[in-house]
């Protein structure tokens, strides 16, 4: 959820002067990106995993203040809800078999961290939505105490002018009410980062966007929310909906979302930036002492605070970050700025070897997608990527998506045709191993010809306990799953 902040009121002339500050760190990083200010060298990939926490009966355990004393363990952090957390995984490079030591690590710290949190009754899970949370588990009282999550309800609420709506028909329909943004909470993501020049950055973005759609149809992991069947990636719109600004009003007036798949292809990173800042009013009006204008001139490199909250609050399904490099042994990084696509489509899970199996398909196509000679973005319009990608959240591995030069296609067909060998070429030139790229892409390969995922398993398992509670079958369905996701076993051969 971004950065931490202090809890503290917000006065017109806060929001006056952030405003200004703002705008006068995009006119900086405008003249960043002029200067070719960026590290672009040896590109790294990062990945970070949001994770639920359950008691022994599968219910959410509210301990994640507990189970983080407990892990004792940086790379895990703090969520909006007090039933989630976080893990960093350190960013490594593809060509020096950066997929495998994603693995090796998240397993690794997973287990370990798995140890320490049961022993005050807190159980990891990845799955994209914990199907077990009731209503009451939404409950302001429950969102974890750091102070930024509680202003950004508090401003989203102001903003709206009334309790949050969520509206949700799938199979079944879910129709709540929500007097804070908990119900984000209840959306635990999968965010993989790639790093990349300011020239290249419009083509990986505009990749990222354009294959958004098929990462939703394979990786769909979010079927069941409050109880109900819903879509097949229910994460997609109870997020769009916990985290909006507007009143109805303004949505019939055309204000753009505040979780937002974007509107068009872009030319340049500067683009999205520049429209965070000229659509979006701010949510946490905090402004630093930095003159950035003053760190540029000086030889530095300037943090530009205001502009990285503000892109922070902007929930942009492929977002842009800006960064700077962490200082390295030999110091040859150390303060140098870098640029990043940060891709948020995915739910987290089932397993460590499909969530890694995830990261190898998208950094594959979007690497060859990105420097194709004849981009795919100038062969589709930006309103059938945005459809693509609402139908495959909501059909998941059944979902029929338009491509170029084949129409209507089976999201499941798509890759097994043409997504996968652009996978193969992509992860060769990453210089991924043959045997690293085999093993994580036949992952994805299976799940297509056997059309079986997260989602898909769990509703087929659900279906045979429809004359059972529905909660106390979601109960046993949940913890079958935990036992299959501590195998590491990909989900595709569960059954």
């Amino acid at each position: 959820m971004g950065e931490d902040v202090e809890a503290q009121e917000f006065s017109r002339a806060d929001r006056t002067r952030y405003r200004e500050k703002v705008h006068r760190c995009l006119d900086v990083f405008e003249r960043m990106l002029s200067e070719e200010q960026f590290h672009t060298d040896d590109p790294m990939t990062g990945l970070e995993v949001e994770l639920n926490l359950v008691d022994e009966q599968g219910d959410p355990a509210l301990k994640n203040a507990e189970a983080l004393a407990a892990i004792a363990d940086p790379a895990f952090q703090t969520e909006l809800g007090q039933f989630n957390i976080e893990i960093n995984v350190p960013p490594a490079l593809l060509r020096e078999s950066g997929l495998t030591t994603f693995e090796d690590n998240l397993r690794r710290s997973l287990n370990d961290a798995e140890a320490r949190s049961s022993e005050v009754g807190a159980h990891q899970v990845m799955i994209g939505i914990l199907p077990t949370l009731a209503p009451g588990h939404l409950s302001p009282s429950h969102m974890s105490a750091n102070p930024r999550y509680q202003l950004l309800s508090e401003q989203i609420l102001h903003a709206r002018g009334e309790d949050i709506r969520i509206d949700v028909t799938g199979p079944e329909r879910l129709i709540t009410t929500a007097d804070s943004i908990l119900p984000e909470a209840a959306c635990t993501s999968t965010q993989f980062h790639v790093q990349t020049s300011p020239d290249q950055f419009a083509a990986y973005w505009n990749a990222s966007e354009a294959i958004s759609a098929v990462q939703l149809a394979i990786g769909a992991n979010s079927p069941y929310c409050l109880g109900k069947e819903l879509w097949r990636e229910t994460r997609i719109p109870l997020f769009e909906q916990a985290a909006d600004t507007r009143s109805e009003e303004l949505k019939a007036q055309g204000v753009r979302p505040r979780v937002w798949f974007g509107e068009r292809w872009i030319n340049s990173v500067f683009d999205l930036f520049e429209e965070n800042v000229r659509y979006f009013p701010a949510l946490l009006p905090i402004t630093n002492d930095e003159d950035p204008v003053a760190v540029l001139d000086d030889g530095g490199t300037p943090a530009l605070h205001e502009l990285r909250l503000h892109n922070g609050t902007v929930y942009r399904w492929n977002r842009p970050v800006y960064d700077i490099n962490p200082s390295t042994d030999s110091g040859r990084r150390d303060g140098t700025p870098h640029l990043r696509v940060e891709n948020r489509v995915l739910p987290a899970g089932p397993t460590v070897a499909d969530l890694i199996a995830n990261a190898a398909f998208y950094f594959g196509v979007v690497r060859h997608l990105a420097e194709s000679d004849r981009p795919l973005w100038s062969q589709m319009s930006f309103q059938a990527a945005e459809e693509n990608f609402e139908t495959a959240a909501e059909d998941g591995i059944d979902a029929t998506i338009y491509w170029p030069g084949i129409g209507e296609v089976k999201a499941t067909e798509l890759v097994l045709r043409r997504l996968l060998p652009m996978a193969h070429a992509g992860l060769d030139a990453w210089g991924v191993g043959a045997d690293e790229r085999d093993r994580l892409l036949g992952i994805i390969e299976q799940r297509c010809l056997l059309g079986v995922n997260g989602s898909s398993w769990f509703v087929e398992r659900m279906h045979r306990r429809q004359d059972e509670d529905r909660f106390d079958a979601l109960r046993a369905t949940l913890l079958e799953y935990g036992e299959r996701m501590h195998s590491n076993q990909p989900v595709h051969t569960w059954d």
